[in-house]
């Protein structure tokens, strides 16, 4: 009788943990798989001239998709009305028509960073140089 009373207390408690941890880890790989859903990679690029100085792949939600949200998140940036003046300590020189210019996917960007939309797997590259 002892038995099967310490048999049935081992049964539930191991039943119960297996229905607790498997409602658990469903749990966390539901909120991963959210999360992946809800997030884009976009591949960064800094150049000076036709050197490449950096280059960082950067996670950012769907909802933020501007090329300034992973833009921000990757390094220190200052702009301003859109226009990208510093990445990174490395600043602009309108005197010597040094600036900012950016492509995405190969093409000349059409609107300001803080406007401009990336999709998923999106090829940013920021250069510094002489625009003439």
């Amino acid at each position: 009788m002892k038995n099967n009373r310490r048999f049935s207390l081992f049964f539930t408690i191991v039943a119960f943990l297996t229905l607790v941890l498997t409602g658990c880890s469903s749990n966390n790989s539901s909120n991963a798989k959210n999360t992946t859903k809800n997030q884009i990679s976009v591949n960064y690029t800094l150049k000076e001239g036709k050197k490449t100085v950096d280059t960082k792949t950067v996670k950012i939600p769907k909802k933020k998709a501007k090329v300034i949200t992973g833009l921000k998140k990757a390094w220190k940036v200052q702009e301003t009305k859109g226009f990208v003046t510093a990445i990174d300590g490395k600043k602009q020189n309108p005197k010597k028509k040094i600036y900012w210019t950016y492509t995405i996917n190969g093409k000349w960007a059409s609107k300001g960073v803080d406007l401009q939309s990336v999709a998923n797997k999106d090829k940013v590259k920021f250069t510094l140089d002489k625009v003439k």
